[in-house]
């Protein structure tokens, strides 16, 4: 396995820890992950630096019973991108389900993440996280 399927299989594995900060640490400090959606239904989209991110990712795992479980299903590498296809399992602790299916792109500098760009189904998002 290349080194970038590694690192981007090692990213998920450990947001299944909820270890944040090791997370975190696989990215350069100027990385750019980009979140699809409709800004007027949801404040989370666009492009978050690590600042941000870093805030997304503890108030998303402050609202789970215990973590959110993530799996690579399917990875592909070329130069300094992986395509990764990852199912998640988490949930809520106001007992909404959150059963989501993602696809990354993740762009590798120097032997770290430096771009991420998410496609997942907003809808169901929008529907366990955001709706009243």
């Amino acid at each position: 396995m290349n080194d970038n399927k590694r690192i981007a299989a090692e990213l998920f594995a450990r947001f299944s820890e909820g270890d944040i900060p090791g997370a975190l640490g696989l990215m350069t400090e100027d990385v750019a992950w980009r979140l699809p959606g409709k800004p007027e239904l949801t404040r989370v989209t666009g492009t978050f630096d690590k600042p941000r991110l870093e805030r997304l990712f503890q108030r998303m795992f402050s609202r789970l019973e215990s973590g959110l479980s993530m799996t690579v299903v399917g990875s592909i590498a070329e130069g300094d991108r992986v395509a990764v296809e990852v199912v998640s399992s988490g949930d809520l602790k106001n007992g909404r389900k959150y059963r989501q299916e993602y696809h990354f792109m993740l762009g590798f500098r120097d032997g770290k993440i430096a771009t991420v760009h998410e496609y997942l189904d907003t809808h169901h998002a929008h529907d366990v996280w955001v709706r009243e």
